[in-house]
């Protein structure tokens, strides 16, 4: 099972570096969350003295906090979250949210002064927004900048991440694939649990050789 490496490459490099201002309540609020996102990343997540733990425990926390799971974890299960139990759906919820942690939070050791500016912010209805963001790279051959989206979704003052599009590619749509793939080759959603414990055990059991 192949996770994406698109959203890999923008986890990797939040990182806010300007602003537009928006007259829209909303889209400024989206605005100042994915800033607000990208500087905790930065601070929390990158530096030498950051031992691999607390790097785990700090991107557990940020993904909890600022990105909707339980929201993007049924949408990647697709029409397979209706056919599901109960304790298939809690046990694939605590899956997804690990193997998200386990794929991600070492890349942020390569951390190279990558910048993520926000270009602007479209509503996209009254608790949706898309913030429209460009990616720095000072030390790429290829100069020209990665563009990512960002869905956020507000309920009452809370901000959250529904989806990340990076170069027209989303992270929600191709996670779906992938699992509804391993669904169809293995013929149960059971077979996608194991599928997702051996994928986040082989991730871990890397990290702990390097």
């Amino acid at each position: 099972m192949r996770i994406t490496k698109t959203f890999m490459a923008a986890l990797t490099v939040l990182f806010l570096v300007g602003s537009p201002a928006s007259a829209n309540p909303l889209e400024d609020g989206a605005e100042k969350f994915v800033s607000s996102l990208a500087n905790e990343a930065i601070t929390s997540l990158t530096g030498p003295e950051k031992s691999r733990d607390e790097r785990v425990a700090e991107f557990r926390r940020l993904f909890r906090d600022r990105f909707a799971v339980e929201v993007i974890g049924q949408f990647t299960l697709g029409r397979n979250w209706r056919q599901a139990t109960e304790d298939e759906r809690k046990e694939y919820l605590k899956l997804f949210e690990d193997l998200m942690v386990a794929s991600y939070v070492d890349r942020f050791n390569n951390y190279a002064g990558e910048g993520l500016k926000i270009v602007k912010a479209v509503a996209d209805d009254d608790h949706r927004a898309t913030v429209h963001t460009d990616i720095t790279r000072p030390n790429a051959a290829d100069s020209k900048p990665v563009r990512v989206l960002w869905r956020v979704g507000r309920s009452a003052d809370t901000y959250k991440v529904l989806d990340v599009v990076v170069e027209g590619a989303s992270m929600s749509i191709t996670l779906q694939s992938e699992f509804s793939s391993v669904i169809r080759q293995t013929g149960s959603i059971a077979g996608l649990l194991g599928e997702l414990r051996k994928k986040s055990a082989d991730i871990e059991a890397a990290a702990k050789t390097n």
